[in-house]
C-alpha cells in the first residue's frame, strides 16, 4: 500500500476509535443514571376476575317427526320467533286419516253390538259373560281409535314453547323418516352462562359466598361490549374435572330485548373483593423459571432480588400474596440494565404516580 494513503487512514482509524469510545461511554452514563423506585400500595379494593364463557339458551331443544311421511307443509321461515303452540311442520296425513276414519267405524259398530247385547241380557236371553266380552271389544274399539287419532295428530308439529327457529334441515316434499331432525327451537328469553373456574379461585369464592344464587356477575359479549343486564350465578356443577382442575358455574342473564343468541361466546366478569391488597406495578416484576422475583431498595440504595407471590392479576398490576410489605421500596424500571447487589441512585415515585401512568397506557 503506498505511503501516503496509510498515513490517510491512520488518522481516520483513530477518528472512527474515539467516536466509537465516546458513544460507549455515553452510553454508559445514561444506563447508570437515575432509577425510578416506588413502593407497594395497601388498598381495599374491587376487580373483576374474568373467564373465558360459552353462552346458551335456558330452553334449547330439536324438533323432530314422530311419524313418517313427505312434508306437506312449512308454515314458519327460519330465524322466525313462534309463539307457544304455532303450527310449524305439517306432514302428509292421508293415510293416518284413513285409519282415524276406520277406528271411528270399527267403534261405531262395537256400539251397535254392545247395545244389541246389553237388551238380550236385561231380558236373560245372554249370559252376564257375553255381555262382558262385547263390552270389551267395545272398550279395545274406543282405544283403537285413540291410537289413530293420536297418530293423526303427530302428523302437525307444532311449537311446545315461544322461541326462536334456527334453520331447516329439511325441504318441503321430503319424504321423513320418524325421529328425523326438522330444525331447532330456542327460548332465549333467559340465558344460561358456562364458564370454568380453577379450583383455588373456587374455593376463595364459596369461602366468601357461600352458596350460588346472589352473586352478581357481568358479561362481556364478543365486541368488547358489557351487556346491559347483570347476571347471577345460579348453580355449580358437582365435581371438577380432574383434568384440568376447573369446575364448571353457571351464570343466568335476562334477555328481555334478544340480544344474545344460543352458541355465542363472551367473557365472564366475576366480582372479587380484596380487603388490604397490596398492589405492585407488572413492569417491576422479572421471572426466573416459573417465579416472580422484584429489586428491593435497602437502605444502602443496594438491589436486593426478592422472589414473590401473585394472588391476582389486574390491567398492569399484580396483587401480591406474600414476599412483600408496603413499606418495602421496590425498582419500577430498568430492570435489565442493574443485577442484584447492585448500588443505584434513584428517585423515589409514588405509587399514585404510576397508577396514573399506567392507567394512561392502558387508555392509549
Amino acid at each position: 500500500m503506498p505511503l501516503m494513503k496509510r498515513m490517510l487512514m491512520c488518522p481516520l482509524t483513530a477518528y472512527i476509535l474515539l467516536l466509537t469510545s465516546c458513544a460507549h461511554e455515553t452510553e454508559h452514563e445514561e444506563g447508570h443514571g437515575k432509577f425510578q423506585v416506588t413502593s407497594p400500595l395497601l388498598i381495599d379494593t374491587l376487580f373483576y376476575q374474568e373467564y373465558v364463557a360459552q353462552i346458551r339458551s335456558s330452553n334449547h331443544i330439536e324438533l323432530r317427526s314422530q311419524e313418517r311421511g313427505y312434508l306437506q307443509k312449512i308454515f314458519v321461515d327460519e330465524g322466525q320467533f313462534v309463539p307457544k303452540g304455532q303450527l310449524m311442520f305439517k306432514i302428509m296425513p292421508i293415510v293416518y286419516e284413513a285409519e282415524v276414519e276406520k277406528a271411528k267405524a270399527e267403534l261405531e259398530f262395537a256400539d251397535i253390538e254392545f247395545n244389541n247385547t246389553k237388551s238380550l241380557a236385561d231380558n236373560d236371553i245372554v249370559s252376564p259373560n257375553e255381555l262382558a266380552l262385547v263390552k270389551a271389544k267395545r272398550n279395545k274399539a274406543k282405544a283403537e281409535l285413540a291410537l289413530a287419532q293420536a297418530h293423526l295428530s303427530f302428523t302437525e308439529i307444532r311449537a311446545p314453547f315461544s322461541g326462536i327457529m334456527d334453520r331447516f334441515y329439511t325441504r318441503l316434499g321430503s319424504l321423513i323418516d320418524e325421529g328425523e331432525l326438522l330444525t331447532t327451537l330456542s327460548d332465549n328469553s333467559k340465558m344460561w352462562v358456562y364458564y370454568n373456574v380453577p379450583e383455588v379461585e373456587y374455593l376463595n369464592f364459596i369461602q366468601k359466598a357461600g352458596k350460588p344464587g346472589k352473586q352478581p356477575v357481568k358479561l362481556r359479549m364478543a365486541n368488547g361490549e358489557i351487556f346491559e343486564t347483570p347476571g347471577v350465578v345460579e348453580t355449580i356443577e358437582a365435581d371438577f374435572n380432574n383434568e384440568n382442575g376447573n369446575i364448571a358455574f353457571r351464570a343466568s342473564f335476562n334477555n328481555p330485548k334478544g340480544i344474545l343468541r344460543h352458541g355465542e361466546t363472551g367473557n365472564i366478569l366475576m366480582p372479587v373483593d380484596l380487603k388490604g391488597a397490596i398492589l405492585i406495578p407488572q413492569k417491576a416484576t422479572f421471572d426466573v423459571l416459573d417465579k416472580k422475583y422484584v429489586y428491593v431498595v435497602d437502605e444502602k440504595n443496594v438491589l436486593n432480588a426478592r422472589q414473590i407471590t401473585i394472588s391476582h392479576e389486574m390491567p398492569h398490576l399484580y396483587v401480591v400474596g406474600a414476599g412483600l410489605a408496603p413499606n418495602d421500596k421496590i425498582l419500577a424500571e430498568g430492570l435489565g440494565k442493574v443485577k442484584n447487589n447492585e448500588k443505584i441512585e434513584y428517585e423515589f415515585v409514588p405509587f399514585s404516580k404510576e397508577i396514573s401512568d399506567l392507567n394512561k397506557l392502558h387508555a392509549e
